[in-house]
């Protein structure tokens, strides 16, 4: 049996709930889901230019789930840009850090709330 995912620490929910292409015709397509840990993976490592460890931390969780979690970022973002498709910000596993409350009314904005986990299973704390 797999073990539970660990919720990873959002401190920054994102400003807006998505990005679509300008230009074209985007109805009927196919969206592109970005994770709130994917956004706060790319947001750690290439926004505020923390190293995977230093990044790992902030987030609670090991080096290598964070490298999982931004590889997966990138490829989402990379796979909008390129196709064209709408990037939808959601969902996810994770928790806000409880020092931050006034970000909670972000996410509760964006429909989500401390303690989330959109993945279906129990997630660890």
């Amino acid at each position: 049996m797999a073990r539970p995912k660990r919720l990873r620490t959002i401190t920054h929910p994102p400003l807006v709930s998505g990005f679509k292409p300008m230009g074209g015709c985007v109805t009927g397509q196919e969206v592109v889901t970005l994770l709130f840990e994917e956004y706060e993976a790319l947001r750690l490592a290439d926004y505020q230019g923390m190293t995977q460890e230093q990044a790992a931390v902030e987030m609670g969780v090991s080096r290598p789930t964070f490298t999982r979690v931004y590889e997966k970022a990138r490829c989402a973002v990379a796979r909008s840009l390129v196709e064209g498709r709408v990037l939808l910000i959601e969902g996810g596993c994770y928790q806000t850090r409880p020092c931050c409350p006034q970000r909670d009314d972000v996410l509760l904005e964006h429909g989500c709330c401390q303690g989330a986990c959109s993945c279906g299973s129990k997630a660890a704390k």
